[in-house]
């Protein structure tokens, strides 16, 4: 048994659901399907999640929001209307939204369902077609398929007993299509996960079936070693492991949110990335093991949007309890932190931009004064990270050499170097001006 996964590029309109219906007949064994809400046909176009958030929000800022609604309506009409089958699914939509307005919920719950509507909708309009073009296939609500999620709107957690709901879905002999993105409370509360939940809901359903693959489709024909707007024409990477994935997603990597194959990961399932528009092309298969490589770099990844806050102080190193006081404050704060490399004297915390605002900076700041008496405490902006990943670099003598090497020649100055802490990758901290050329430089060190 297959699971495959749908993304928004996929099913953008009627041209590409027609594709996604001639993968889905070409093999018996793709019996469950994970859809996506419609994305972008074209490069200036806006993503259906996207015009649903801006309705939602409307909505809850007492602001007209039926223009939204309408552009919604239309790109769902547009795809029936192509595929020749009922538009029963845009009164489905209308109704829905004026029933989640009109509900005694949270704004937060209210969002949740509205953000949803985009993956439900197409999951309905794609089992409607498949019916019309004569194969026995069937929407199923995630709450009747058993996606059961804890309550944390916007960023749900599987509950571990949805795995064996799931696994029923071995049993039934027809096409089953499932939408992305969301699960239900045991009281039966929509929620969804994180931004880019439809790969997290894809691997959830491959785990709790025991697909034998998970096959994730989308627009480009493999992953990438490098970022193609910054280096023309990269190498293509045939496999990874779960570890290098993870990296690379992390650092900046879009073809997977960085949480999504945990689940399949777990399951010790492979998932295979491959094109919707090519699907006879290879694509990148991801493993838990693979084969050592003459070159163990996979891939160069870089991520923009990092401050640092730096502190030094003489004899840190035998102060009981720094770090931990350190961290507390951050933790009062509601900051997450991202890496922390230290020296007997200093120590950064490397924090993404986005969760420092400039109260809370300077709250952080005052308090590190007051409650840790450094001798200097400062911030730095403008970082940018990039990783080098790899498994087997950890083994491999004269990498660390080679990337400081192509740093040199780039003229880019290092900010942080954090290499011990992972098996899989070596972490350098620079300026983001400098993101493009340092990666250009990186490439050709490791691949020529």
């Amino acid at each position: 048994m297959k699971v495959a996964k749908f993304g928004g590029s996929s099913v953008a309109n009627a041209e590409q659901l027609r594709k996604v219906a001639n993968i889905i007949q070409d093999d018996r064994d793709r019996k469950v399907i994970v859809v996506s809400a419609p994305g972008k046909r074209f490069s200036e176009d806006t993503k259906v999640t996207d015009l649903l958030i801006e309705m939602g929000e409307a909505f809850l800022n007492n602001k007209p929001y039926e223009d939204k609604l309408e552009t919604v309506l239309n790109r769902f009409k547009d795809i029936t209307n192509e595929l020749n089958i009922s538009d029963e699914v845009i009164n489905e939509i209308k109704q829905g939204v004026v029933e989640i307005f009109a509900s005694d919920n949270s704004a937060e719950l209210k969002m949740d369902a509205i953000k949803a509507t985009g993956e439900d909708s197409l999951a309905k309009v794609l089992s409607v077609y498949l019916q019309s073009l004569g194969l026995k296939a069937a929407y199923l609500n995630p709450a009747d398929a058993g996606i059961f999620v804890s309550d944390n709107p916007g960023s749900a957690q599987i509950l571990e007993e949805s795995y064996d709901h799931l696994y029923k879905l071995r049993d039934r002999d027809e096409i089953v299509i499932i939408p992305g993105f969301f699960g239900y409370t045991k009281d039966g509360k929509l929620i969804t996960f994180s931004r880019g939940g439809s790969d997290i809901t894809g691997s959830i359903v491959a785990a709790g079936v025991k697909a034998d693959l998970y096959e994730n489709f989308t627009d480009v024909d493999s992953v990438y070693c490098v970022n193609p707007n910054i280096v023309p024409s990269p190498k293509e990477i045939t496999s990874l492991t779960y570890k290098e994935m993870r990296e690379l997603s992390y650092a900046g990597f879009s073809v997977f949110h960085d949480e999504a194959l945990i689940p399949a990961f777990k399951a010790d399932i492979p998932v295979c990335i491959k094109n919707t528009n090519n699907p006879q092309a290879m694509g990148t298969i991801i493993v838990s093991k693979k084969e050592p490589q003459p070159n163990p770099v996979v891939g160069i990844a870089s991520d923009t949007g990092f401050v640092s806050i730096y502190i030094s102080k003489y004899l840190m190193n035998r102060e009981i309890g720094f770090g931990r006081k350190l961290l507390t404050i951050l933790e009062d704060e509601g900051i997450s932190f991202e890496h922390t490399p230290s020296g007997i004297d200093d120590i950064s915390v490397i924090i993404r931009e986005s969760r420092m605002t400039k109260e809370k900076e300077e709250r952080v700041i005052t308090r590190i004064k007051n409650e840790l008496h450094p001798d200097t405490v400062h911030i730095d902006r403008d970082l940018a990270l990039i990783m080098v990943v790899g498994e087997g670099m950890d083994s491999t003598v004269g990498l660390a050499d080679k990337a400081t090497h192509a740093f040199a020649e780039a003229n880019v100055n290092l900010e942080m170097i954090n290499q011990g802490s992972s098996e899989v990758s070596m972490m350098f901290g620079i300026k983001s001006s400098k993101v493009d050329e340092s990666v250009r430089a990186l490439y050709k060190t490791f691949f020529g």
